[in-house]
């Protein structure tokens, strides 16, 4: 019996003594570079290549594997997040002989299943102010490339009026190269106005400024995106508007109009700081050879800039816009709502927009911890601009925030309380 407990002890001694001699010999190599490919597409993450499959933090946990002793457990980990984030099949990870003696690549292989089905909400909001916006996706993935989504939207904070109904978008990321991709949108809401609105419109409706209330909007919208250069890329569209004013027995107003939007995004790291330029261009342009009932012509610029260090991060962003021509109330400028100016109330500041529009703002945060602080005016041609002020603070959790907004102005102060997620 003493014989067999040794030669039990003894071969697991040899097993054991195996498995460690095996990973003792893996965690002698360097990790040279680190390879992550799918169907008809693969990406290096030591030559800084980015295809923009990959988010933001995984693809920056897996490029800390470069230049570290290899680990066969953090590539198993790696590739579990690889799983979850794309809801792939299977992700299998292979080591091959690197360049340099001594070194390695590592291959992350993906395969994803024929088709995919997500539900989230992309976007969610209460303010003690104007209520709760929100939305809730449903959506499917056919392929590296095609994705389907249907969506119900119920929005009081983006334009002059609360806007309800469903959007419907199909995407190819892929059009014969990852360069240029296409989508088309169609989406049908109802429309609620605000009494400030409906009683400050026939004065800007008589002076041809703007059309009138409308009941229900309709949008058909075909995109293309080409990407020139890595961090520029430019957008060419159309939307086609049509709107059911609230007058009992009124007309469909058409609002046609070609889009262009122009996006560049730079990021700049070293081993201590991280910052990100990004800057955007947007213009819609509506004519009557488009046979549109309005004929305007709206441009909105913003740059922000962000740096991050440590755990301190600061960013500043600056917005401008103007708006010329008749056009109808969604393309007016708005401040005063969970983006700009928060605090303010969109109702006190211009019930119906305006036609020109200047805000900066500038955020610090620590951890979880956040500080802003809002500055911006709208205004109509001919009008003063009264710039307006607003700060307050809060905390961020992933996507989701919690914060107060004062806005900044002679006598009492009402802080405005805000809780979203994914704006």
């Amino acid at each position: 019996m003493r014989l067999a407990w040794a030669g039990l002890l003894s071969l697991g001694a040899l097993f054991a003594g195996t498995q460690d001699s095996e990973f003792n010999v893996n965690t002698r190599y360097t990790v040279e570079s680190v390879i992550i490919s799918g169907e008809g597409w693969a990406t290096n993450l030591a030559s800084g290549q980015d295809t923009g499959k990959i988010s933001a933090s995984l693809r920056k946990q897996i490029s800390a594997l470069i230049g570290d002793k290899l680990n066969p457990a953090m590539l198993d980990e790696l590739a579990g997040k690889l799983r979850r984030e794309f809801q792939a099949r299977t992700v299998s990870h292979r080591v091959l002989r690197g360049a340099n003696p001594q070194s390695v690549q590592v291959l992350f292989e993906i395969t994803l299943r024929p088709t995919r089905f997500d539900i989230l909400v992309p976007k969610f909001l209460y303010t003690s102010t104007q209520g709760l916006s929100g939305a809730v996706e449903a959506s499917a993935a056919v392929g590296w490339h095609n994705g389907f989504a249907f969506a119900l939207v119920s929005d009081a904070d983006e334009l002059v009026e609360r806007y309800t109904g469903f959007t419907a978008r199909y995407e190819n990321t892929h059009l014969g190269t990852d360069r240029i991709r296409a989508g088309f949108e169609f989406a049908s809401f109802h429309e609620q106005w605000n009494s400030a609105t409906r009683n400050a419109l026939p004065e800007a409706a008589a002076s041809g400024e703007t059309g009138g209330l409308y009941r229900t909007r309709q949008n058909i919208a075909p995109e293309v995106t080409f990407v020139i250069a890595k961090p520029l890329s430019v957008s060419v569209g159309a939307a086609f508007e049509q709107m059911q004013e609230s007058a009992p027995g009124a007309q469909t107003d058409v609002a046609n109009a070609l889009m262009a939007d122009l996006h560049f995004h730079r990021r700049l790291d070293n081993s201590e700081s991280q910052q990100d330029l990004d800057g955007d261009y947007n213009v819609h342009a509506a004519s009557r050879l488009l046979a549109s009932d309005f004929v305007y012509v709206r441009h909105s610029l913003t740059f922000r800039y962000a740096l991050r260090h440590g755990r301190h991060a600061l960013s500043d962003r600056l917005t401008a816009g103007v708006l010329g021509g008749r056009a109808p109330l969604f393309e007016r400028f708005v401040l005063g709502n969970s983006i700009y100016l928060r605090g303010w109330n969109r109702f006190e500041i211009n019930p119906l927009g305006g036609n020109r529009m200047i805000h900066n703002s500038v955020d610090y945060r620590y951890r979880r911890f956040q500080a802003f602080y809002d500055s911006g005016a709208v205004w109509d041609t001919g009008q003063p601009a009264l710039v307006r002020h607003s700060f307050g603070g809060g905390v961020h959790q992933g996507p989701v925030f919690l914060a107060l907004a004062f806005p900044a102005r002679v006598g009492k102060i009402y802080p405005v309380f805000m809780v979203g997620m994914n704006y």
